[in-house]
């Protein structure tokens, strides 16, 4: 890989990051002035992205022809909206620090784990030593959860967490691999998760409190979240390769924490702090290994 293309696929694979990060806070307050639940907001956000993001694909789908090419589209929805479910599902029985703890920090270890087994190949050190700071940083970012309660609600929210990861990791290794017309593969594939996480948000409720910000809310998660981010994501990940990929999921996490604290009011503390830098730092020499 060239120079030059490697600094393309690092700063898609930021601008991913940076944006999901700020759809935790645009879907928080979705639910409180839309009064959906938070399986609702998902499924508003993958509607509105893959409708987004097919529109803006436009002749690419009349590429989307061939067993492998369909095969890969429905897997990308049964996945996107398995990551969703399976998340909202953690977030409901588990604090939301434990969910995301669990959820993101697993991503890029399935992904490792998966890839060395592939290719019968550990790791280099580098990696390896990015994935544990990153870790760590991630640990330190989120704080200690509160993991007291009921022993059967726990270990259904950790879990799910587990399988969103999974389900996350998987796509991650899934996109990794090139097919025709993948841009428009990942666009209807956006649009096919939130068809099928529909019947799940009629269940709660999926009829906003329309006005102005309700609408305008709906929009940007669809828009910048979900089809500017997938699109940034899945075009790094072709040049970048899948464990740097799944490394970038971290900025997400951190990206909402800054923002909580510049918009909500909220203190980071020392930990927070040194946690934030420990995963830059890995996301700069990861970047500079690929």
């Amino acid at each position: 890989m060239s120079i030059d293309s490697a600094r393309v696929s690092a700063l898609l694979l930021i601008c991913a990051g940076v944006l999901w990060g700020t759809g935790g806070i645009a879907g928080d307050l979705l639910q409180s002035a839309g009064g959906l639940s938070a399986v609702a907001v998902a499924a508003y956000r993958l509607l509105v992205g893959g409708l987004v993001a097919t529109v803006a694909v436009g002749r690419m789908l009349r590429q989307l022809r061939g067993a492998v090419v369909w095969r890969r589209l429905v897997v990308t929805g049964i996945l996107l909206a398995e990551f969703q479910v399976a998340y909202q599902i953690s977030v409901e029985r588990i604090s939301v620090s434990l969910a995301t703890l669990i959820t993101i920090g697993c991503v890029p270890v399935f992904v490792a784990g998966v890839t060395a087994v592939r290719d019968r190949r550990l790791p280099s050190r580098q990696v390896l030593a990015a994935l544990a700071a990153s870790l760590v940083g991630l640990g330190l970012l989120c704080g200690a959860p509160d993991v007291g309660g009921d022993t059967v609600r726990t270990v259904v929210g950790v879990v799910t967490a587990l399988a969103a990861g999974a389900g996350f990791a998987a796509l991650t290794l899934v996109a990794a691999r090139p097919v025709a017309a993948q841009g428009a593969t990942v666009s209807v594939g956006l649009l096919l998760g939130g068809l099928l996480l529909t019947p799940f948000a009629l269940g709660y409720g999926m009829v906003p409190v329309l006005t102005v910000d309700t609408v305008a809310l709906i929009g940007y998660l669809g828009i910048v979240p979900t089809a500017l981010a997938y699109g940034a994501y899945f075009l790094g990940l072709r040049r970048a390769g899948a464990t740097a990929a799944a490394l970038s999921t971290m900025l997400e996490p951190l990206t909402a924490t800054v923002l909580a604290v510049l918009f909500h009011g909220e203190r980071m503390t020392v930990a927070g702090v040194v946690g934030a830098v420990l995963i830059g730092g890995s996301l700069i020499a990861t970047g500079r290994t690929t």
